[in-house]
């Protein structure tokens, strides 16, 4: 009867912090399923932008909150001593801190994006959600250390110290960083560019990272290639200073031929292939140039306008297939490669 009193009484002192812990958790998953969902529907009725990355970042810390706030008052109400007590509540405390470390970082990552991508004053690279994640986290740590009683200022002052040595250290790391960041700034590679350089890498700029720069190439293999190098190679930007590009399309012709007539059918191949091939700018008037005297003929160059790099393929291809056709139909000559060997006699 003694035992049964005493677990009773036990159960009855267990009783309410396991209803306020159990009621936090629920109450915060009331709050995310119902609530959260409400605000979502309604953040997709304004214009306001970052409306939805606050939701996104909001979306189970709610819960989280609410579970470790039933814990913080539960804790008042548990019969344990007062320094477990403490104990307890200390270890509540870093986990808020952590938490809304967390979610401070992942909404400022998001505003950053937002910001940057609506701008335009800067690409929307990893480098800078990186450096905000890091300078976020490191003043979280900080917090957290000083509400442990742990003071910092020695922990700062051999942090400026330790830093000189890492910075020794990591000399090619800092080269790469600090190169990634000139990169942004001078806006001469964004991500999606075309770009080549002059050690015959070239594809889309895929992200410019705190170390190195990511390119897919047209086999959609990805490049790796450090931002120091970037830094300092020969590029070329194909997207810059416009989408729009030239297209050159070399041909040549035999010394037979009409010139009038063979740019006039070179030019009529050029409009339709810019009207009906993808990627063509249709306003574009193409315009034949003749080049060169060359061994086998007359070399000219015919030029069409694309959108952007990529649409120049399709349109080679095509004309190529086309301005075939046509020449044979219009009996103007591509002459076959040749040369004349003269073999000189000599008596003994």
């Amino acid at each position: 009867m003694n035992f049964q009193n005493f677990t009773s009484s036990k159960l009855e002192h267990f009783f309410l912090p396991l209803c306020l812990a159990v009621g936090g958790f629920l109450f915060g998953l009331i709050f995310e399923k119902i609530l959260l969902v409400r605000l979502k529907a309604f953040a997709r009725k304004t214009t306001w932008e970052y409306g939805d990355i606050l939701i996104f970042a909001l979306e189970g810390y709610t819960t989280f909150w609410f579970s470790l706030l039933g814990f913080y008052l539960a804790s008042f109400q548990l019969p344990f001593s007062e320094n477990s007590s403490i104990y307890m509540r200390k270890v509540l405390s870093v986990l808020t801190i952590l938490s809304v470390t967390f979610f401070t970082a992942k909404i400022t990552v998001g505003i950053v994006y937002q910001y940057t991508k609506k701008s335009g004053v800067l690409s929307t690279t990893s480098i800078f959600g990186n450096l905000t994640r890091i300078i976020i986290y490191s003043v979280g740590i900080l917090i957290i250390l000083d509400s442990l009683g742990i003071s910092i200022t020695p922990i700062l002052t051999a942090l400026g110290v330790g830093g000189l040595a890492v910075a020794l250290a990591l000399q090619d790391t800092l080269a790469n960083f600090f190169a990634g960041i000139h990169i942004l700034f001078s806006r001469q590679i964004r991500p999606k560019d075309y770009i080549k350089l002059d050690t015959g890498e070239e594809g889309t700029v895929h992200d410019i990272g705190w170390r190195n720069t990511t390119m897919t190439t047209g086999q959609d293999n990805l490049v790796v290639i450090p931002n120091v190098k970037i830094a300092s190679a020969k590029v070329t930007n194909f997207h810059l200073p416009e989408l729009e590009m030239s297209v050159s399309v070399p041909v040549i012709v035999s010394y037979n031929s009409d010139l009038d007539k063979v740019e006039k059918v070179s030019i009529e191949v050029a409009k339709e292939i810019l009207n009906e091939i993808p990627g063509g700018i249709k306003t574009f008037e193409p315009f034949v140039r003749y080049a060169a005297f060359e061994i086998n003929g007359i070399s000219l160059n015919v030029f069409l306008r694309t959108d952007e790099f990529s649409d120049q393929f399709l349109m080679k291809h095509e004309f190529i297939k086309r301005i075939l056709v046509r020449f044979k139909k219009e009996n103007i000559e591509i002459p076959y490669p040749t040369s004349t060997v003269y073999i000189k006699n000599q008596s003994l």
